[in-house]
């Protein structure tokens, strides 16, 4: 069995010979009626210009890529609540299925992967609210379990990356547009889609960086009228001579942006219009480019290390919890959306008892949670095992193992 795809060859070639530069007049005017439309479930405007945003603007492609490659890098593993034999065939399944899962990109099919790229997208959401895979799914051979063969089928799946400006969202759900000028769509279907939500910070950002672009383009006409000397001739020759006009070809040829030749007792009057004190400029670029950075990593390392000197230790913290924060996203909305899905479809109607979760590395709280489970026990609460490995990551142990703290058998 292998599911169809809803997007056409054909509506992504039309995108493509539609797509303009939509920040290349953008004004606060312009980006105020942006925002506003998305807001009212009007994503294409907003959402082509984050996208521009994002890929050329220096800072934040750089901010966005480490928060998305971050999270993209972790380990997963499928996670179950008991140890029967329906658990470990969910187990088994849900490890095929995300071991052989392949990931693309509609609108770029030379985009190809696996899981990696697929959290890579799904990522997306961090910035523009919103991010969606179509899911084709796939199924092969039969597999069997350690305990007992079975003949379901193998469950795999492709997913393909779809543009945000593909979708309205005006009646509180996201619905695909069919063509570009569409400005109503039609329902996904359950179970067909995977739909990321997050935080959407590209709206901050995107006020960031034209409150940063403002002031850096003036700064550049500032660089271009006052960055290099003007070039003043006098000379004695008469105006239409053979030496004027060689005096003349010898100023022009000098290479200044302003030159001039002028006959003795010639003068011009020089307008300076060049800053004495420091320029406005740098600073109100740094005040942006530091928020964006602010926005995507947490506090700003240097401003935080100049004004206290704990920035180092500040910003480990706020990104430990945005990495945490971050595939807890990720894990959950996997769990809803895929994970249910594949079960329901290889094992009917039954209770997930297996699903994925990202391992995030073991942050500096580490020793102060343990502390805490310790004191509770030596107080006498009641504390669930599986609720303590599920915190901590560590699996069960089956019956076959040793186990850590019981009396091993010795050969």
């Amino acid at each position: 069995m292998k599911t169809i795809s809803q997007i056409s060859e054909a509506r992504i070639r039309n995108s493509m010979r539609a797509r303009f530069n939509p920040i290349r007049f953008l004004s606060p005017d312009s980006l105020s009626r942006m925002l506003d439309e998305f807001a009212n479930g009007y994503l294409r405007s907003a959402a082509l210009t984050w996208e521009t945003i994002e890929n050329r603007d220096d800072v934040v492609q750089g901010v966005a890529s480490k928060r998305k490659k971050s999270i993209a890098r972790l380990d997963w593993e499928i996670i179950t609540s008991d140890q029967s034999d329906e658990a470990m065939a969910q187990k088994l399944a849900l490890e095929y299925f995300y071991d052989n899962l392949h990931t693309t990109n509609a609108f770029d099919c030379n985009e190809r992967g696996g899981f990696g790229l697929l959290i890579k997208q799904m990522m997306d959401a961090v910035g523009k609210k919103y991010a969606v895979h179509e899911i084709i799914f796939e199924t092969k051979d039969a597999f069997g379990t350690d305990t007992a063969e079975t003949s379901l089928p193998k469950l795999t799946a492709a997913f393909r990356f779809v543009p945000l400006w593909f979708f309205e969202n005006t009646t509180g759900h996201l619905r695909f547009l069919e063509n570009d000028y569409a400005t109503s769509g039609i329902p996904l279907n359950r179970g067909s889609w995977l739909i990321t939500v997050g935080d959407g910070l590209m709206e901050a950002t995107s006020i960031a960086y034209l409150f940063k672009h403002l002031p850096l383009r003036d700064w550049l006409v500032y660089c271009e009228r006052n960055g290099m000397p003007g070039v003043k001739g006098v000379t004695d020759a008469v105006p239409g001579t053979v030496q004027w006009e060689a005096a003349y070809d010898a100023v022009r040829e000098f290479g200044a942006e302003f030159n001039a030749l002028m006959a003795k007792g010639t003068t011009i009057e020089a307008i300076d219009l060049s800053t004495r004190g420091n320029l406005p400029y740098p600073g109100l670029v740094d005040r942006m480019d530091r928020a964006i950075s602010a926005l995507w990593r947490g506090s700003d390392l240097s401003t935080l290390s100049r004004a206290s000197g704990v920035g180092a230790s500040l910003q480990a913290d706020e990104t430990a919890i945005l990495l945490e924060d971050d595939a807890n996203m990720i894990s959950e909305t996997l769990r809803e959306q895929v994970d249910r899905c594949v079960i329901r479809y290889l094992f009917g109607d039954v209770q997930n008892k297996a699903y994925i979760r990202l391992i995030v590395p073991t942050s500096s709280s580490f020793k102060d949670e343990i502390a805490v489970y310790r004191a509770l026990h030596e107080m006498g609460v009641p504390l669930a095992l599986d609720d303590i490995r599920e915190k901590f990551g560590l699996p069960t142990p089956s019956t076959e193992e040793a186990v850590l703290g019981s009396k091993m058998a010795t050969p």
